[in-house]
Formats: structure tokens, sequence, C-alpha cells
């Protein structure tokens, strides 16, 4: 858990200084600090650290919609990625002492919305589309030298989303929803009938595939998006399905390094109300609960890891963030709330702009 004193460290005096007496107040009077893409009052975009009581701490701007946000404590950086298919990532000093730096994609290349740095800083990998070769692939970025691409690897798939360091600090794992995209045509989902989402994990040292699980054939248009890992190595995750919409395949599961992969078994009842669609997966601080959001269906459920059942179900309209705190989890809307789930103890919270799909815990 990187708590106030981490931060603080790692940001420096700059940091402080840069802050005013409104916003130094606000950081002394809280532990744990989040990190969440926005979107204003005034219809632009920016990205905004908040304490636990939803104190707003900083904010800084974007050029257009953000998505996910990694930060590295040695290197004393953050990354907001362009929502996909992007061509901007943002990189911000949480010191205040550098300008933010924005990252364009390669030539032939777009942003899926995730990325991870190296665990001393050094590096940054992005989840990426080679949209030409319809394949996905990990962009490397030398953090040292002002962000410079320096190569990439193969995703072993098409359309990477959300992509993890496994808790050995070596192993990628990314989830490869399956779906092909290309500029020309938006968001358009190029190859329904035809996707093959897989999680794949990954050698981080050369790009080498250490393994590769899919679901059964029949659940091919079960795009796997996004992930976290319980306090056993267990990589969960969400999906969002494709197919018919009077289908309701299970949606949740979880997958080993040792090559297990399966889904779980949610009541028809949950299962009907995620609407085919989760948007965000978190883990608690103790690894033992895990839980999935739906803003299609404002639902929240988190459910035991052992019993692999649900625990709680909680509606939130347009609730995706998530996050875990030190005994349950926060959660964000695209309505602009914060409330805390599963055991968290703190008042709900509305603000003047509305939470993007994504909530960090830095």
């Amino acid at each position: 858990m990187w708590q106030r004193r981490a931060f603080l460290k790692s940001a420096g005096a700059g940091f402080i200084a840069s802050l005013m007496p409104r916003q130094l107040l606000a950081l002394e009077g809280n532990d744990l600090v989040f990190a969440s893409a926005i979107q204003t009052a005034s219809g632009g975009y920016g990205a905004v650290l908040l304490g636990e009581r939803g104190d707003v701490i900083s904010t800084i701007d974007l050029p257009d919609r953000g998505h996910d946000i990694t930060v590295s404590r040695d290197a004393g950086r953050g990354v907001v990625f362009a929502r996909q298919p992007g061509t901007f990532a943002l990189i911000f000093d949480a010191s205040g002492r550098e300008a933010p730096q924005t990252l364009t994609s390669a030539e032939g290349r777009h942003f899926f919305g995730h990325g991870v740095y190296s665990p001393d800083g050094r590096l940054l990998y992005a989840t990426e589309s080679d949209f030409e070769a319809a394949r996905g692939v990990i962009g490397v970025y030398d953090a040292t030298d002002r962000y410079r691409r320096i190569g990439e690897f193969p995703t072993y798939g098409t359309g990477p989303h959300e992509m993890l360091l496994m808790p050995d600090g070596v192993t990628f794992v990314v989830a490869n929803g399956g779906i092909e995209t290309h500029p020309d045509y938006g968001r358009a989902e190029l190859n329904l009938d035809t996707m093959d989402p897989s999680i794949a994990f990954i050698d981080r040292r050369d790009g080498a595939l250490v393994g590769q699980l899919r679901l059964d054939a029949g659940l091919h248009q079960l795009s796997i998006r996004h992930m976290a890992v319980d306090g056993k190595d267990r990589v969960w995750f969400g999906c969002q399905y494709k197919g018919s919409p009077s289908d309701t395949p299970q949606l949740v599961g979880y997958a080993t390094m040792d090559g297990d992969i399966r889904l779980v078994e949610l009541p028809s009842a949950v299962l009907s109300d995620l609407r085919n669609y989760v948007g965000s997966v978190a883990v608690s601080a103790d690894g033992n609960t895990v839980a999935v959001s739906s803003p299609e269906g404002d639902l929240l459920v988190t459910l035991d890891v052992e019993q692999q059942r649900p625990a709680l179900v909680e509606t939130l309209r347009n609730g995706c963030g998530l996050a875990p705190d030190r005994t349950g989890f926060v959660a964000t809307s695209g309505k602009g709330e914060m409330i805390g789930i599963g055991g968290a103890e703190r008042q709900p919270r509305q603000f003047d702009f509305l939470f993007d799909n994504h909530l960090l815990r830095i």
C-alpha cells in the first residue's frame, strides 16, 4: 500500500511547494491517495489526485479523454493513457519540477488505455495495436531518456487491453480482448465473428511467451478486458460479451500461471444485472476479496475469492472505478460520485466532475 508518507517521499519537496494551502491541508488530512481520469464540468478532460476522504489534492489537463493511470514510486512519475484507440499518453511529474510530457503513439500504432512501469521505474510498457497487422504489441519506452520508444513485444493476440506486472516482477499478464479495430473506422469492432480473446503471460525481459490461456471455443465472443491479482497470485478477470444480447454467459473468472482458467458461477439475477459488461476489476488490500463493476448495469459486486460467490451487490449509477482501501473498496462513477463498499467506512461524496472508468490507489 502506497500511503501518503511514501507518496510524499517520492513526490519530493517540489510537489509540496507547488500546492496551494487548501491542497496542502487536504493532503495532510488523508493517508491514502487515489487518481483517476475525469471529464470536467466544462466538458474538458483531465486527471485528478484525491485523498481518501475525497479531498481534491491536484488536477492536470488532458488533450482528450483519458482512461487508466499508472504510477512509478521509484521514478516519481505517472502516466495517463488515452482511451482506446488513442494516440496520446501524458507523463506527469508529481513533484511539479517538470512540465507534463505528451507521448504520441508510433506510426502504425495506437494506445489501448493501459500500461505499467518496470519495478525500478526505468521502463514504461504500454498496450498498443499494430492496426495494419491486427495484432497487439507492448510498446517499450525508456523513462530515463524522455520516454523514447526503444522497442516492442507481441501480446500474442488482438486487441490487448489491460496489462499487469505479476508479483514476481518479471512476468506480464495481458488481457487480449480479441477485437480488431482500425483508426479508419473509429471504435468499430471489425471481427466479432472471429474474435479470439486470451490471457497471455509474457516475460518482460525478452518478450517471450510464458503461457497463453483461452476459454472454451464457444465463448470466443467473450472479450477479456480487465484484471487484478489476488493474494494467491490468481489473475481475476472481467469480460464484455459481444454476442447476442439475449445470451447471458458468465463474465468473471480467474487464471493462473500454471495453466488454469475458469469462469465462476454468478447467480442469474446478478449476471443479468451486469448486462454483459464488466468495466473494472479490483482486489482488496488483504487479497481475499475481488470487486467488479458494470457501468452498463449500474452494479457493483464483491466476491469472496475462496467461496467464489457474491458477498455484496450494490447499485451505483454508471459506477465503474474501483480501488482497494484498507478494509474494502472505493468506487467512483461517471456521475461524479465516490462511495465506499465492501467494508469501507466513508461518507459518499459528489463532485462537479465525472470519473472515467478506472480508479488507481497510488
